[in-house]
């Protein structure tokens, strides 16, 4: 304990407790041994700013409150650390300073580390600590990479990708916001490159389907599902006049509209464009494809902006009642999702209504709602008319009948899409883990044997972007030549790096492991480490961080590297953190510095306060004016043990007193399972309350506040926990669990009843027998007036509620 006698000094205790807990090495957890592992896992931050903001506090500290609560109750508690220190934010962040971003990453994680980290109360296990720029890290994010390769999940193909300006490199669509870079909030534009995809689509049902049992919070599930966005509908052939042999194929959630189609739209970028395109059509239609080029595909989809596009001067063919129909092109169509192209029924769908009336196009109307006439496009489900023969049937009917002729014909089929697009994985920037690729002229694309992994990234000075379309790397000519591991010949390297979010796709397999060099899954410690047990993050996450951490387990389980198919058994969403209403971040200049309070209150105010802002799923608006509070509820603790720790009484406790400590118990037990922690935390300040206005307080109950304070402030109860003279560590003692006996009433209201009739109640203890209940009964003055001239012949009793005695006269 710390020397200080009487006065509460947060940081000196905090320093002592630390060093202690260090030197003992009480987190870090024995592994091989452990009789009931826990892995209790939060997201690894960026290093790559000044420091970590109160919001990143609020994270961690949730997290570790639910690892301390569940190492209480028994689990042996897994709760390691690390940094996800390559990528865009820690090059940024390195471009900024003018400081390389090998060197300002180290001392970053270094600063993340020592000055806040370790202050922050968190129970971390430093020994199986990651850092993705560690080349035993990346080895095996390189390794990983080429069993994706090799099953033929990995793939280069040249697509039109969204490049950001600013950061001169491309994103995945998950990184782009509203049609801007999710990281510098730059317009994001379109080019067409080579690049390297990993495919996730080949998983999209898995993924979907998976959702349904998987113990996560709603809100992410609900984000997955539609991010996948998975559609059953017809596809089918429309054949192109005057063009033998060619055809459109298209894609409709509503077989039953297929009557109804009056032109048909292509993607600018579709492939049949300059081959149907007209010569009177030409200039115009090139002309609107360049303007396309410009635009990113989220911003093509946003549904606001006015319709444009361009007749190619050709026409396709209906196949449901042999109708031409003129063949446009508009960028609200994206040649990236479905067929690229699609039947336009403007009668029944609101964007093809704006294109239609823009256009001067044909509307038929052929579904009409029941009981209505339509205003604009009708898009819900009604009767058919104008329909050929199934005018007067029901959408669902007519769907049916439609894809089945459709079918029979082998000119359509039944089909299933999804929104969801693979993963573009490829960076044109330096600071990220070389993909380990080498292009040989004579054998073509060849992986790099996995004794040469890992592919280093090399140390050079002139490493800003390039805006180019390739990476710095290809610059560095003792990078780029290589020698084929095939045939020994010339060959050069791949200069993309991978992107960062691969490399916290998988970091959290690597934490049991992280010991071993020759191998990234230890099979005995993943087999018991793993699946994750909890996962706390942000929901900000759900469809980049966690839809591909998902993929990347699915597919090595497939590839026969892990026993299982979800990494996170349990993931629980926190809410965000705001100051001024806003997200904290730096370009809107309102990030808080956890140090200043770490050094003027100490960390175990800061864990409180954090917590008691608000529900933790639902965040806040963080604003110091109530810190003051609790860190005064904390000095009163302090001064309530060190008042009563020489004359503390023994025994248990009167029973009224009994009952409001394991009322308390029983409700900061129930708030933690849930993450109900600002409640949690207001039970315990009513608890206090209570106990200050006793002249004499009993040990049991000493002990039971600081046991149920010591997951919030943990600091603070193992000081107040040595000062009783208690055995090191707080944090090893079982959680306390409310007592049922306790908790029971003393007497209970049971109504007595004569033939069914009630008569009156008598007062039970809840475990009363039917005797006692029954020699309590004959005393209820109108129950024996009923009884007169009558026998009891039987008794019902249900135990707490009523006692009926049934009479015979």
């Amino acid at each position: 304990m710390t020397t200080h006698a009487d006065r509460y000094d947060p940081i000196a205790v905090e320093r002592h407790w630390q060093d202690v807990w260090t030197h003992t090495g009480i987190y870090r957890t024995d592994l091989a041994n452990a009789a009931r592992p826990f892995f209790n896992l939060m997201m690894f931050p960026y290093p790559s700013a000044e420091g970590l903001h109160v919001g990143n506090m609020y994270a961690f500290t949730g997290a570790d409150i639910y690892g301390r609560f569940t190492a209480m109750r028994g689990q042996h508690v897994f709760e390691p650390m690390g940094f996800d220190a390559f990528g865009i934010h820690s090059e940024n962040f390195a471009i900024k300073r003018g400081i390389h971003p090998r060197l300002l990453t180290a001392e970053n994680v270094e600063r993340f580390r020592e000055t806040q980290l370790k202050r922050s109360g968190c129970r971390f296990d430093w020994s199986h600590e990651v850092n993705t720029t560690d080349p035993r890290f990346y080895r095996w994010t390189q390794w990983i990479f080429l069993q994706l390769f090799e099953a033929g999940l990995a793939v280069r193909r040249k697509a039109p990708v969204n490049w950001c300006p600013r950061d001169q490199t491309v994103l995945a669509d998950e990184q782009v916001i509203n049609g801007r870079c999710e990281r510098c909030d730059t317009l994001v534009v379109q080019r067409d490159l080579e690049q390297w995809f990993l495919r996730i689509t080949a998983y999209a049902e898995r993924l979907l389907a998976n959702l349904d049992h998987l113990d996560w919070s709603e809100s992410v599930k609900a984000a997955q599902r539609a991010w996948i966005g998975r559609s059953t509908g017809l596809e089918f052939s429309m054949p192109v006049d005057g063009h033998a042999n060619t055809s459109i194929d298209v894609f409709t959630t509503r077989p039953d509209t297929v009557f109804g189609v009056t032109y048909v739209v292509l993607a600018p970028e579709h492939p049949l464009v300059e081959q149907l395109t007209t010569p009177q059509q030409s200039s115009k239609v090139e002309a609107y494809r360049a303007q396309t080029r410009t635009r990113s595909e989220l911003e093509r989809q946003q549904g606001a902006r006015e319709k444009t596009g361009v007749f190619t001067g050709a026409y396709a063919v209906n196949p449901a009642n042999a109708e031409r129909i003129p063949i446009w092109i508009a960028d609200y169509v994206l040649a990236s999702y479905g067929t690229g192209a699609i039947m336009a029924v403007p009668a029944q769908d609101a964007r093809d209504w704006e294109f239609a009336n823009a256009f001067g196009l044909p509307i038929r109307q052929v579904i009409v709602p029941p009981d209505s006439e339509p205003h604009g496009a009708f898009v819900g489900e009604g009767m058919l008319v104008d329909s050929g023969p199934c005018s007067g049937l029901s959408s669902p009917i007519a769907a049916e009948r439609i894809s089945q002729w459709f079918d029979d014909r082998q000119i359509g089929r039944p089909t299933i899409q999804y929104r969801l697009r693979d993963w573009l994985v490829s960076r044109q920037r330096y600071w990220g883990p070389p993909i380990p690729i080498i292009y040989c002229e004579r054998c073509g694309v060849v992986p790099v044997p996995e004794d040469q992994l890992p592919v280093l990234l090399p140390d050079v000075a002139d490493w800003m972007p390039r805006g180019t379309g390739s990476s710095p790397l290809a610059e560095v000519a003792s990078f780029v030549e290589t020698r084929c591991p095939t045939c020994g010949g010339p060959a050069r390297r791949e200069t993309d790096v991978s992107d960062n979010f691969l490399d916290s796709a998988w970091y959290f397999l690597l934490y049991p492991s992280s010991s071993f060099d020759d191998r990234p899954f230890d099979p005995e410690l993943t087999a018991k480490w793993l699946p994750v047990d909890m996962y706390i993050g942000g929901a900000e996450h759900s469809v980049l961080h966690l839809l591909y951490s998902r993929f990347i387990t699915m597919a090595l389980h497939d590839l026969g590297h892990l026993p299982f198919e979800e990494p996170f058994s349990r993931f629980r969403a926190h809410g965000l953190l705001t100051k001024h209403g806003g997200k904290m971040s730096k370009s809107r200049g309102n990030v808080v510095n956890p140090d200043a309070y770490f050094d003027r209150l100490g960390a175990d105010t800061l864990r409180m306060y954090l917590v008691f802002l608000g529900p933790y799923d639902r965040g806040g608006e963080f604003s110091d004016t109530g810190i003051g509070g609790v860190r005064r509820f904390l000095g009163r603790v302090w001064d309530l043990v060190l008042r009563h720790a020489d004359r503390l009484v023994d025994g248990p406790p009167p029973l009224d007193a009994q009952r409001t400590l394991h009322r308390t118990i029983q409700a900061v037990t129930q708030d933690l399972e849930e993450l109900r922690y600002n409640t949690a935390v207001a039970a315990l300040m009513t608890y206090l309350n209570t106990l200050q206005e006793r002249d004499s307080v009993h040990g049991e109950e000493v002990a039971g506040l600081l046991l149920l304070l010591a997951p919030f402030a943990p600091h603070l109860a193992e000081e107040l926990w040595a000062r009783l003279g208690k055995p090191y560590s707080i944090h090893q003692q079982q959680f306390p669990v409310a007592s049922v006996a306790v908790l029971e009433v003393e007497t209970l209201p049971v109504a007595v009843q004569v033939d069914g009739r009630t008569r009156g109640l008598v007062q039970l203890a809840p475990q009363a027998s039917e005797a006692e209940a029954l020699e309590a009964a004959r005393h209820i003055d109108t129950a024996r007036t009923a009884l007169e001239q009558a026998s009891v012949t039987r008794v019902i009793y249900v135990p707490r509620r009523i006692i009926n005695l049934v009479s015979k006269k």
